[in-house]
């Protein structure tokens, strides 16, 4: 069964990708949640001629983007938690990676943010995706609080 996404489906395809999948995924998940419409020869046409009206746009996005990830790179991350030794009285998730880029003036939505859960002192890498072409590691580093 083939749809064209309304939104971003985590693990499926980003908005306006046309996609492939079983029909009851379709018929009773992506359609009724307002995820996705059916690709009728008629609205793969509608797509493409709204696609062709926001490439200049997208564009646009894209290198803003772009430049926000060279600012990006360019910060140095320490985030401070309890620790004792080397492992942590809890642990560091996503949400403090982004609440110490809100500190750093950057806001960007916890949800495009993937670095998992650590438990340990030391440096790390997190995913981050700006756009859906422009996906960036974020090195950040976790120190014990003194």
């Amino acid at each position: 069964m083939e749809l064209i996404l309304k939104q971003d489906v985590q693990n499926l395809g980003f908005k306006d990708d046309i996609v492939t999948v079983k029909p009851g995924y379709g018929r009773n998940f992506l359609i009724p949640q307002g995820f996705a419409t059916l690709a009728t020869p008629s609205a793969k046409k509608v797509l493409a001629e709204n696609l062709k009206q926001k490439a200049h746009k997208e564009q646009k996005l894209v290198d803003d983007a772009k430049k926000l990830a060279e600012t990006l790179k360019a910060l140095d991350i320490k985030i401070t938690a309890k620790a004792g030794g080397e492992k942590l009285f809890g642990s560091i998730t996503n949400i403090d990676i982004v609440e110490a880029l809100e500190k750093a003036g950057h806001a960007i939505d916890r949800k495009f943010v993937t670095s998992g859960t650590v438990k340990r002192t030391g440096k790390y890498n997190a995913t981050v995706r700006l756009h859906r072409n422009v996906v960036i590691e974020l090195p950040y580093e976790i120190v014990a609080e003194q």
